[in-house]
C-alpha cells in the first residue's frame, strides 16, 4: 500500500477547500433523504423500518434550511401517493411545480411568513386520518421559520425574545427551551395537529448532541421543560425585565398542564454534524495529513473556543501533540457570542479573529472555520480562515484586531484581509465545522 505524498504548505487555502467540499457533499439533504426513504407499494421504509399505509395517503410538512432540497427528494419518491404538503423555507429559496405549497418565512427571527406556514400546516393537517401518514422534515433554521405563538402572545413579542436570547449568548438548546413554552407549534405542536395520523420525522441536525426535542425546537416532540426552568434560562442572562411583559407574565402564570394528545410520531436523524466531521478527516487523511477528528461537541464563547483552537495548533507545532505534522484536527459544533459592542460578525469569524490573534507568528499553520449553511451571523460570510501570518498583514494595513475583537466587529477586519469565507447559502446546516491545519 501506497501512502500519500507528505502535503506542502498550500497557501492558496486548496487543501481547506477540499475538506469543505467533501464535509458539505456528505450531508447533502436530497441524498440523506434518498438513503433513507423508499416506497415499496402500500409501505414506506425508512431506513430499516416499515410503516403501512394501506388505505391511507402520505402529507408532508416541514421547515428548515435544507426544506427545499429535502421536499424535493420526498416528492420524487411519494409520487402519487403523497397528497399535499406545506414547506417554510426561507426567503429566495426556489422549488419547481409540486403538490408542496411553499412558504417563504423568516430568518434568523420569525417573521409573518412564518406564522402563515404554520397556519397552512394546521388546515392541512386537519384533514389527515388514522390511516394516513404524515411525513415531517426538519432542518436548522425551522425554529424561526415555523412560528404560530401561543394565545395572548403577538408575534412582535415573540419576535423580541428571539433577538434578546440569540444576542444574550445563550446556547441553542436553552434558546428552544424557551422557545417550547411560548409557540403552538414547538414542543410537539405539529404532532399534536397531525393527530391522529403516524407522524414520521427526518431530521438534518443542526444542534450538538442531535436531539430531535431541539432541533428546530422539536416540533413532532413532546416538551418536557416546565415553566421554571424556561424562567431560570432568562434569568441566568439577565433577560426577564427587559422582555415584553406579556412574555413574562406567560412564562410566570402558564403552569405545567398537560398538552393535548400527541399522533405517534418516530424520528430519523438523517445527516449531523458528525457526519460531515467524519467526511472531512477521511478527506485529509487522503491529502497526506495525519488528522484526527477531535470532538463534534464545541461549545461556549466563540472567542474563547478560537484561543483554544490556537493552543491546539500550537501542540502540535510544539510537542507533536496530539498528532504529528502535518497534522489536521477536525472540530464540529456550535459555540456562542455575546454580543456586547456594534460591530458585524458571526460566531465563526469571531472564532476565526480569535484563533488568529493567538497564533500570531506561528509559521505554517491554518484555520479555518465556517456555518455549514454558508451564513455566519448577519454577513454574506460563512466564516473565514487565517493563518499564523494573519495579524501580521493587519498590521501592514493599519488594522487592530484586539479593537475588532471588542466591538464584536469581525467581520470588515477579516473582509478587509480577504479572510472571510462566502459560499452563498450552500441548501444544508448541520452546525458549524473548524480545520486547523499544520504544516512541516
Amino acid at each position: 500500500m501506497t501512502s500519500s505524498p507528505v502535503p506542502a504548505w498550500d497557501d492558496r487555502g486548496e487543501h481547506l477547500a477540499a475538506l469543505r467540499r467533501a464535509a458539505l457533499d456528505a450531508v447533502d439533504p436530497a441524498a440523506a433523504v434518498r438513503r433513507w426513504l423508499r416506497l415499496d407499494e402500500d409501505v414506506l421504509l425508512v431506513g430499516d423500518r416499515y410503516f403501512p399505509f394501506t388505505t391511507g395517503q402520505v402529507f408532508l410538512v416541514g421547515a428548515g434550511k435544507a426544506g427545499v432540497a429535502m421536499a424535493g427528494a420526498a416528492e420524487a419518491i411519494l409520487g402519487d401517493r403523497l397528497a399535499a404538503g406545506v414547506m417554510a423555507v426561507p426567503a429566495g429559496d426556489k422549488a419547481g411545480a409540486s403538490k408542496v405549497r411553499w412558504v417563504e418565512a423568516g430568518h434568523p427571527l420569525p417573521n409573518e411568513g412564518s406564522v402563515e406556514a404554520a397556519r397552512a400546516m394546521q388546515d392541512l393537517l386537519r384533514s389527515a386520518g388514522e390511516n394516513d401518514l404524515v411525513l415531517a422534515l426538519i432542518s436548522g433554521g425551522g425554529s424561526a421559520l415555523l412560528e404560530l405563538p401561543v394565545a395572548g402572545l403577538e408575534l412582535a413579542e415573540l419576535q423580541a425574545v428571539t433577538d434578546s436570547l440569540l444576542r444574550s449568548g445563550a446556547s441553542i438548546q436553552e434558546m428552544n427551551r424557551v422557545r417550547h413554552r411560548l409557540s403552538q407549534v414547538k414542543g410537539g405542536g405539529l404532532a399534536r395537529w397531525a393527530a391522529p395520523a403516524q407522524v414520521i420525522t427526518l431530521i438534518l441536525s443542526d444542534v450538538v448532541g442531535d436531539d430531535p426535542a431541539i432541533i428546530a425546537s422539536g416540533p413532532t416532540v413532546a416538551a418536557e421543560t416546565t415553566a421554571a426552568e424556561t424562567l431560570e434560562v432568562l434569568k441566568r442572562y439577565g433577560l426577564p425585565g427587559s422582555l415584553p411583559p406579556a412574555v413574562t407574565e406567560r412564562l410566570e402564570s402558564g403552569g405545567d398542564q398537560a398538552p393535548p394528545p400527541m399522533a405517534g410520531a418516530e424520528h430519523f436523524v438523517i445527516g449531523s454534524n458528525r457526519l460531515a466531521a467524519l467526511a472531512a478527516m477521511q478527506a485529509a487523511q487522503a491529502l497526506g495529513f495525519n488528522a484526527l477528528l477531535l470532538t463534534t461537541f464545541l461549545e461556549g464563547e466563540a472567542r474563547a473556543a478560537g484561543r483554544l483552537l490556537a493552543g491546539l495548533a500550537k501542540g502540535i507545532r510544539s510537542h507533536d501533540d496530539p498528532v504529528r505534522p502535518p497534522g489536521c484536527l477536525v472540530l464540529g459544533g456550535e459555540t456562542t457570542v455575546r454580543v456586547t459592542g456594534k460591530g458585524a460578525g458571526g460566531r465563526n469569524q469571531e472564532l476565526a479573529l480569535s484563533a488568529a490573534i493567538a497564533l500570531d507568528g506561528w509559521p505554517r499553520i491554518q484555520l479555518m472555520a465556517l456555518a455549514t449553511d454558508g451564513v455566519d451571523g448577519p454577513t454574506p460570510a460563512a466564516g473565514a480562515v487565517v493563518s499564523g501570518s494573519t495579524l501580521a498583514e493587519a498590521r501592514a494595513r493599519g488594522l487592530d484586531a484586539h479593537k475588532a475583537l471588542a466591538a464584536n466587529d469581525s467581520y470588515p477586519f477579516l473582509d478587509s484581509l480577504g479572510a472571510t469565507l462566502k459560499l452563498g447559502p450552500t441548501g444544508t446546516n448541520v452546525n458549524d465545522l473548524a480545520f486547523i491545519l499544520v504544516y512541516p
